[in-house]
């Protein structure tokens, strides 16, 4: 049941928690760096803020603009492939392709009629990703943002169905928020400790490999689960294992996003980074529905412990980058 009071309560301690963060931005300096800082007027800066507000408004029109034009599409590619879901996915992404061409269009629309200072657009967005690209390459640039978008895939698809799969093994909410909520946190807080230790001792490539390597098979844990059903210790296990290793991989993949980011420009590739880090995964992870409903709980965690073995691979081919 929905408990206005708690969650109220719970907000407010997020809220507060974030607070910390906030205070410590605004406490620290900046790092010293030897690039030239352009000096910009208000008004720059009022209209860079304009072009922001303006990619968005572009991006949410066009998305909302396309939805009657894709309708039939839609139906035909469901008669096609047979399968809505797939269909739903593909009408999805090339919506999306389009909004964003939109909101492509919209900005060198304000760029090119001077209503946005060019040289400002440049140093924010353009060069931290053209430095990105000089440092490492075109072919190994792609296999860094390749093992970026693909390295937590295997945690988050199975993430999704979680609280789903618990309740559906018969486990009471309590049960779930003490374990895999409560306890579950101080086992990735150890996760996270343990990861940094192994770091220094053994080097980040090591742990990024070993963290890749354990979030995909503990996820197997998660079939025993399913086959004992409602087993208070074996989901004591598997909560632990999981997020343990979940603690270790993090660890060692934050190391190794702030390796790759240059000083110069280190807040707008590691927001890049951050943000491609749970992308692909988010989308994958909203057909985990889809799967469990067509092959079952213990067929979905076979899936997704598979899919986290190309990323073995992946990381395995970086590793003359790292360290």
């Amino acid at each position: 049941l929905y408990s206005y009071d708690a969650w109220s309560g719970t907000y407010m301690i997020m809220a507060a928690v974030m607070l910390i963060g906030v205070a410590t931005t605004l406490i620290i300096s900046e790092p010293d760096t030897k690039r030239h800082e352009a000096e910009y007027s208000t008004t720059d800066y009022a209209r860079f803020f304009l072009l922001f507000l303006s990619i968005v408004v572009a991006f949410i029109l066009t998305f909302n603009a396309t939805a009657g034009l894709v309708k039939d599409a839609k139906e035909v590619l469901i008669e096609v492939f047979s399968n809505k879901h797939l269909a739903g996915f593909i009408v999805g992404t090339v919506r999306m392709m389009i909004a964003l061409l939109g909101a492509y269009i919209a900005a060198r629309a304000l760029i090119a009629f001077n209503i946005v200072n060019r040289s400002m657009v440049n140093n924010t967005y353009v060069d931290p990703v053209k430095d990105f690209f000089n440092r490492y390459g075109m072919s190994v640039a792609i296999l860094l943002l390749a093992v970026i978008g693909l390295y937590r895939v295997s945690d988050i698809v199975l993430g999704v169905m979680a609280n789903i799969f618990y309740q559906d093994m018969g486990f009471t909410k309590v049960e779930i928020a003490t374990i895999s909520k409560t306890f579950g946190l101080f086992m990735t807080l150890a996760g996270g400790f343990l990861g940094g230790i192994l770091a220094i001792r053994i080097g980040v490539f090591k742990v990024l490999f070993l963290g890749a390597l354990l979030s995909a098979l503990t996820n197997l844990l998660f079939i025993v689960l399913a086959n004992v059903g409602h087993d208070i210790t074996w989901l004591y296990v598997t909560i632990a294992m999981d997020n343990l290793s979940a603690g270790i991989a993090t660890t060692a993949f934050i190391a190794f996003l702030s390796s790759l980011t240059n000083i110069q420009f280190t807040a707008v590739q590691y927001a890049i980074f951050s943000s491609l880090m749970t992308l692909l995964p988010k989308i994958f992870g909203g057909y985990s529905g889809t799967l469990v409903e067509q092959f079952g709980y213990s067929e979905f965690f076979v899936i997704t412990t598979l899919i986290g073995i190309p990323v073995l691979w992946l990381v395995y081919k970086i590793k003359p980058y790292i360290d």
